[in-house]
């Protein structure tokens, strides 16, 4: 059945932008929740199609450039067939709400918040301060610098490696600069809401994903999770997310030594998995990511002298490499899951002698403000500028215990229609219920 479109009658249009590596088909369960929840004659959906599979690798810039043409060419398609749409809703998923605010500056410089009233714009798990590893020194320079190489321009801009135009700032915090037209499009809409995994999400952590400085779930033996009512013991509180647990210490007795000893015992065939296949993985995620990104600056320059189109061979090589994408997701997971989070020093760390004197005193501030029960993780300044400038619009965050699945990224939208992934629909539901404003 198709979820999209809707009657003539509907006056609000909702636009559904996928993540990285995606296609448009990710995003199905979200298109059937809003349909079972709103008939197509209230609400008319569209699903980003043009910015799919190794499109993505292109940059938020493009990205966001293609799906805004989308959502004017269907403003324009609905209004040469007699309806008329008032009101505007976007959701992204993981990259795609980076798009979608990408695409939402572009809307307000075209006018088109002129025109139709902007009413929710809503993100899960979207990486909005970037997917750099709050790591300091060496750490940093191995993982994130060598990370920002292989996606491409995407990858640059999602490790905040790049420099935008003539800004010489990376694009996201050209995103959340004030008085740009990303942030004066995003404060128009009446409901800025979003869902953040709390645990398990390897390709977009929490703290990116709920626009913050420290990560309480690190050590979850530490706190106590306050959930909302009605919603499982999935959906936190968003006002009282948490609340400390006093340190339990456990006495060291032969049984709890030979319990230990067991469990790194049963470690052992996945620590052999994984260092015989995560290498191989690894060399074969580098190589197509070489591959790709040749292919992506090839349709970045296309794309900048107007000629590009979809090449014929296009949907072969997306249906003959689908397999291979998704074991490349897994690999880039993976491997930024190997990284365990670190926090601001007491002092001074290397390198920061390279920053200018606002980027020090940012960081000197942040040092003060850190409390020792939940520290203050590594970020860049400018990353600590991008929390300060978001959280200033208002956002309504909700932070999400997947319980039933590791994969807790794709889990949170039901990426895929099987009952491991069924909290996701609960976290639908809520949305749905408590925040989608029609």
């Amino acid at each position: 059945m198709d979820l999209t479109g809707g009657s003539l009658d509907a006056d609000h249009l909702c636009i559904l932008v996928h993540g990285l590596w995606g296609n448009p088909n990710h995003m199905r369960q979200v298109a059937r929740a809003l349909r079972a929840a709103h008939s197509d004659d209230r609400l008319y959906l569209l699903v980003a199609k043009r910015n799919s599979g190794s499109f993505t690798y292109d940059g938020i810039e493009k990205g966001g450039e293609r799906v805004c043409l989308e959502i004017q060419e269907e403003l324009l398609a609905i209004k040469n067939r007699g309806g008329k749409v008032t009101k505007l809703s976007i959701v992204g998923y993981s990259l795609g709400g980076l798009v979608a605010r990408y695409a939402v500056g572009l809307l307000y410089s075209k006018g088109v918040f002129n025109e139709v009233e902007p009413m929710n714009f809503t993100t899960f798990a979207s990486p909005h301060l970037g997917v750099r590893t709050p790591l300091r020194g060496w750490h940093n320079h191995l993982w994130n610098v060598l990370g920002a190489r292989t996606l491409s321009l995407s990858g640059k801009q999602l490790f905040t490696a790049d420099k935008f135009r003539d800004t010489q700032k990376p694009l996201l915090e050209v995103l959340a600069t004030p008085g740009t037209i990303f942030m004066s499009g995003l404060a128009l809409f009446k409901r800025r809401t979003l869902y953040c995994n709390v645990v398990n999400d390897r390709t977009a952590p929490y703290f990116t994903t709920g626009i913050t400085k420290t990560d309480p779930w690190v050590d979850i033996s530490r706190i106590k999770a306050n959930y909302v009512e009605g919603y499982e013991d999935i959906i936190l509180n968003p006002l009282n997310p948490i609340s400390p647990r006093a340190p339990k210490q456990r006495p060291v007795t032969l049984s709890s030594v030979t319990t230990d000893t067991f469990k790194l015992i049963k470690k052992i065939p996945f620590l052999l998995f994984l260092g015989v296949f995560i290498p191989i993985g690894i060399v074969v995620f580098l190589l197509n990511a070489g591959f790709q990104t040749v292919r992506s600056s090839r349709r970045i320059r296309l794309h900048e002298l107007g000629l590009l189109g979809v090449e014929p061979h296009e949907q072969l090589v997306n249906i003959m490499v689908k397999d291979v994408r998704n074991r490349i997701e897994e690999t880039f997971e993976e491997m930024n899951n190997s990284q365990q989070p670190e926090y601001l020093g007491s002092s001074e760390d290397e390198g920061e002698d390279a920053m200018n004197e606002i980027e020090r005193e940012t960081l000197n501030l942040e040092r003060k403000q850190s409390h020792p029960q939940f520290p203050t993780l590594a970020l860049t300044p400018g990353q600590f500028d991008m929390i300060r400038n978001l959280d200033n619009l208002g956002w309504r965050k909700y932070p999400v215990w997947i319980h039933n699945h590791l994969h807790t990224h794709a889990a949170i939208i039901r990426r895929i229609d099987k009952p491991s992934f069924a909290e996701g629909h609960v976290v639908m539901q809520h949305w749905l219920n408590e925040e989608f404003v029609i």
